[in-house]
């Protein structure tokens, strides 16, 4: 029999489970981490993180990413922030600031003395190929000088129409859509259909954003191979990014998602974005592996 222990948290209803593979390294197969995934046989999450040491020499951690389908992802944002509270509530630092190594690279996140979470997210980017997106295969349009997407899902029998979008990688590719009400949005069936399509090659996050105002910003967002979750971390940073980038927004951001609130910071090209919300921990636990 094979035992696995673990702590449960979310950040604003986005919920992990974190291993501690720095100190006991352990090895999960992908039925192992669907397993562990399953909210009625397992223990249920969006997505498990497992803290390992660094392979770059200046990262202090590492953590890797995966789904509840068994695949690996290459960043989550509400997952960075419960990291840092989890590296420490484990005793493997007593900094507040550390580097981070993922599989895009280096993030920093920084636990601050009311108990938020503050990460620097790195650099948005907009170009197709750094998500990937194959822009040959939609239509662009231009709106405050910035490319707009679209593609046509006229083959769908309920969904006869093109959707427009803009694109964002965080570190993992999104695509953005601006909407009149992010309630009312058909976010599990655009959400389902724009994530598999073939012009995104590793799949997309879809998120669905009602900008209220130049500092606010309503948000659903449809992550690959979850479906829609209660906050999205990058997503949140996606949507603020390309509000950003196009003029609509300006300053410090909120971003309301089910789960709650976030606040996000960028400055514009060449400059890091910044993260900041909460990091709650649920239950620690042990589980047994078939």
């Amino acid at each position: 029999m094979r035992f696995v222990k673990f702590t449960k948290m979310h950040g604003l209803g986005n919920d992990f489970i974190l291993i501690n593979a720095y100190t006991t390294p352990i090895d999960l197969s992908p039925d192992d981490i669907r397993y562990l995934g399953n909210r009625y046989r397992g223990v249920g999450f969006d997505q498990l993180l497992i803290v390992e040491k660094p392979t770059h020499s200046e990262a202090q951690f590492k953590y890797r990413i995966f789904n509840t389908d068994g695949a690996e992802v290459q960043q989550c944002g509400n997952g960075a922030r419960c990291f840092a509270r989890f590296v420490q509530d484990e005793g493997l630092t007593q900094e507040n600031t550390f580097a981070v190594e993922t599989l895009k690279g280096i993030i920093r996140p920084t636990v601050k003395p009311n108990g938020l979470v503050e990460v620097d997210m790195g650099l948005p980017l907009f170009e197709p190929e750094s998500l990937p997106f194959l822009s040959e295969q939609s239509e662009i349009t231009f709106t405050h000088n910035k490319p707009l997407y679209s593609l046509n899902f006229n083959n769908d029998v309920v969904l006869n129409e093109a959707i427009s979008f803009g694109i964002v990688s965080m570190g993992n590719p999104h695509a953005v859509i601006s909407v009149p009400s992010s309630e009312l949005a058909p976010v599990k069936r655009i959400g389902a259909l724009l994530e598999v399509h073939p012009a995104f090659p590793e799949r997309v996050n879809v998120g669905f954003a009602h900008f209220i105002n130049d500092h606010q910003i309503y948000l659903r967002v449809f992550e690959r191979g979850v479906g829609e979750t209660q906050a999205c971390g990058t997503g949140a940073c996606a949507a603020a990014a390309e509000g950003l980038y196009r003029g609509f927004l300006q300053g410090e951001i909120e971003v309301y998602m089910k789960g709650g609130m976030l606040t996000v910071e960028w400055k514009g090209d060449g400059n890091s974005l910044f993260m900041t919300g909460p990091a709650t921990t649920v239950f620690r636990g042990e589980c047994e592996l078939p």
